[in-house]
């Protein structure tokens, strides 16, 4: 992978020669001893690229032809400084592309997790887990970190299994940096979808109230035209007692007011000739009313 050079080992590698001195060795491993490298899947699905590589590998030679005199370590710098500036737009781009991948590189390595291949590979690095514990290498003795190192770069290896300062270790770095980008990105959008729903919250207590408001005035208003109603009913019952209906010489009450009313209505529509002299009583009570 391309990314590799640009490391920040590589980096303090070159510095160290340009200053003409011997780079101090890390930990505790002894001159001529080398570092032993886990077991490589040459079988194993190809590992995702995150947003950031696929970046760098875009824009590597493009820039490196732009400025030539540039030493290799300074180019990783300002690749660094301009992914850092880059548009949210434009970066998304490559993060989305990266997490089109990890899903590529996770259906596959589920399917290749069934194969005879990953199985026959798992039982090599038990075995030579097993040989380092009986050559008392108590840095390598767990049998669990097996599984863990057959899949270098899968899902169930963490951070601490990896080699530091090594191109597997700034991919899965820069891996957990890209998602928590996205986790920050989805936690805004989540935020303000909640911003959002709060106001429309907000807005329909507003309509409740108003809504309420409205209703206790219709309810206030429906109770004046009842009582308005009531004192009617009794001006009418008090005012037609002394009016019997023509053949039932009914009267009215407070109770049957309304009927009497209806009863009085359909006499006078029906045959208004023949009670011209109810028509006139009905109008003087009428008039007495409206005084």
């Amino acid at each position: 992978m391309e990314e590799q050079t640009g490391s920040p080992a590589a980096t303090a590698d070159n510095g160290s020669q340009r200053n003409g001195e011997e780079k101090p060795r890390r930990g505790s491993w002894t001159k001529g001893r080398k570092r032993k490298k886990p077991m490589k899947d040459s079988n194993a699905p190809k590992a995702p690229l995150t947003g950031y590589v696929r970046f760098m590998n875009d824009r590597r030679e493009q820039l490196r032809a732009e400025r030539p005199d540039v030493p290799f370590p300074e180019i990783t710098r300002m690749l660094g400084n301009e992914w850092s500036k880059l548009p949210p737009e434009e970066k998304q781009r490559y993060l989305d592309e990266a997490e089109r991948d990890k899903e590529r590189y996770m259906r596959e390595l589920e399917k290749y997790q069934k194969t005879e291949a990953y199985k026959h590979f798992t039982r090599k690095v038990q075995e030579k887990q097993k040989g380092k514990r009986h050559r008392g290498d108590s840095g390598h003795q767990a049998s669990s970190e097996a599984l863990h190192e057959s899949n270098a770069e899968g899902k169930d290896r963490t951070v601490f299994d990896i080699p530091i300062f090594t191109e597997e270790f700034l991919n899965h770095s820069k891996a957990r940096e890209a998602e928590m980008r996205q986790l920050r990105k989805t936690n805004m959008e989540y935020e303000e979808r909640n911003a959002a729903l709060q106001k429309h919250v907000e807005s329909m207590r507003g309509a409740v109230e108003r809504l309420e408001g409205d209703v206790m005035q219709e309810r206030e208003r429906n109770g004046l035209l009842h009582q308005h109603l009531e004192t009617l009913r009794q001006a009418l019952t008090s005012s037609f007692s002394s009016v019997p209906l023509p053949g039932s010489g009914e009267t009215p009450t407070l109770d049957t007011i309304d009927s009497y009313m209806k009863k009085l209505h359909s006499v006078v529509v029906s045959s208004p000739q023949e009670h011209e002299h109810l028509i006139s009583t009905v109008r003087d009570v009428v008039n007495r009313l409206d005084r």
